[in-house]
């Protein structure tokens, strides 16, 4: 809940993000992560309370954001899967990108806006879209390219994955798990 609210709440400070003035919404809490044990009482470490999704949903935002990447876990304690979102180099060039982008939400959706679209511009004319789906249920979301602002063709590729999906006229579909994320990257066909 407090890494989603503090993510989804970084949109005051689109305009100023640039080179040398990023915003920071706080340490990555994937992984066997820190805590304080109290005054007197050494550093602890527990599992993080985010579920996979959420953790995917974490790191795609925070990379969105253009946020530095501060691993807030045990690093000699990382799993298959702590490690992997952590490494997966297309994710973290998004959140480098030399353009210094911040994502900016570009449509919401559903009964209570729970289905929120993201897009970040990226140095080699692609977008970046993140697909969020912040309700309590799985469910099917669209990205139409004119609510993205798009007006061709566009190639996307599933970021996580490291899959091209193929290439699609006008809109894309997909399934999204509850608070979970498709983290896409989107190329213009000429």
């Amino acid at each position: 809940d407090s890494m989603s609210g503090i993510g989804f709440s970084q949109g005051p400070w689109t305009a100023s993000h640039r080179v040398g003035k990023l915003g920071d919404p706080d340490m990555l809490v994937v992984g066997d992560v820190f805590g304080w044990g109290g005054y007197g009482h050494p550093l602890n470490t527990h599992p993080t309370r985010l579920t996979p999704d959420e953790q995917y949903t974490h790191i795609s935002l925070w990379s969105l954001l253009g946020a530095p990447l501060l691993v807030g876990c045990d690093m000699e304690k990382l799993d298959a899967f702590t490690l992997g979102l952590l490494t997966n180099d297309e994710v973290i060039d998004i959140d480098q990108d030399s353009l210094c982008k911040h994502a900016t939400c570009v449509w919401k959706g559903g009964e209570e806006n729970e289905f929120n679209i993201y897009t970040k511009a990226l140095d080699d004319g692609s977008i970046a879209v993140g697909i969020f789906n912040r309700g309590p249920l799985g469910n099917s979301i669209t990205a139409n390219w004119s609510d993205l602002g798009l007006e061709t063709p566009q190639s996307v590729r599933d970021v996580w994955r490291q899959k091209d999906l193929g290439k699609f006229p006008d809109k894309f579909e997909t399934f999204v798990p509850s608070h979970g994320v498709v983290l896409l990257k989107l190329k213009p066909i000429k």
